[in-house]
């Protein structure tokens, strides 16, 4: 029912995968993310959306867990999935604020880059781009990065290797200085999404990040993505994702991200060790 109709590597760490998902397609909006489960005794994988079209919707994945490498390892381009839930989440407010920044430093952030990009440019906005990398090998193909729908388009990496050395911040910081900015967006890494709310507060400057990354269940049931938003609890996946940087509790939701590294790193090792026999060979 949710079949693969594209999968492409995007860098050594990182993947899109295209799936067959019509009602999702038909009504999602950018903000919004969806649920998927690659068979039946899988995890649910919150996930961002980067393109949703003829039925048919864009991810990027990175191989970071046990259920994104059994993605990338044994489904290819004819293989389904086993669901696939959503639109879920409250959408972002698409309108003609100005000059609209998106900011983003890892695979999830990405994805929201374009569609909100795309989203903004269609409502009259100058639409500003900064998309961040560790170094030039981990930077995407020229076709998956959102300069085709930014006015401006930025690359950072680390290392300095492509673009402008440093992060997304060290950008922002400049377009300040011009006064060239209305509202950011932004996704990707929480403890750089903590650093850029505190850039942004002495200016009053708008800031809605995306904190869907310490999600588990996905639907309000498992109560794992509470956050303290000012000064009341609230769900990144009911709520949310995307909220008003400057009233979230990033000290918390760094704490909340970190409950079950051990978990996982035990699931990631068992896989890769079973993988590993049954290919034959060393996988990442």
């Amino acid at each position: 029912m949710y079949t693969i109709t594209d999968k492409k590597d995007l860098s050594p760490i990182d993947y899109f995968i295209e799936v067959e998902a019509p009602h999702v397609a038909k009504t999602w909006k950018p903000g919004q993310f969806v649920i998927f489960m690659i068979h039946e005794r899988g995890e649910r994988i919150p996930m961002s959306i980067y393109k949703a079209e003829d039925g048919k919707i864009g991810m990027f994945i990175r191989k970071l867990g046990k259920t994104s490498l059994e993605l990338y390892y044994e489904f290819n381009v004819g293989d389904s999935l086993w669901s696939v839930a959503g639109p879920l989440g409250k959408p972002i407010k698409v309108k003609n604020y100005g000059n609209v920044v998106f900011a983003s430093d890892a695979v999830c952030g990405q994805a929201e880059n374009y569609a909100t990009l795309k989203a903004m440019k269609e409502a009259g906005n100058y639409t500003i781009s900064i998309q961040s990398f560790e170094n030039k090998d981990n930077v995407y193909p020229e076709e998956f990065l959102a300069k085709p729908v930014a006015d401006e388009h930025y690359i950072t990496t680390d290392d300095g290797s492509v673009g402008i050395k440093g992060n997304y911040l060290d950008v922002i910081k400049e377009l300040i200085e011009k006064d060239k900015v209305d509202i950011i967006f932004a996704g990707g890494k929480l403890g750089t999404l903590a650093q850029l709310a505190e850039l942004t507060r002495p200016y009053g400057i708008p800031t809605i990040a995306t904190v869907r990354q310490i999600m588990v269940d996905g639907t309000g049931m498992c109560g794992s993505c509470r956050i303290l938003y000012d000064g009341e609890i609230k769900f990144a996946c009911r709520d949310g994702p995307m909220f008003d940087a400057h009233k979230v509790d990033w000290e918390d939701v760094l704490r909340r991200s970190t409950r079950f590294l051990e978990e996982e790193k035990l699931a990631k090792e068992r896989y890769i060790q079973k993988l590993k026999k049954k290919l034959g060979k060393e996988v990442v």
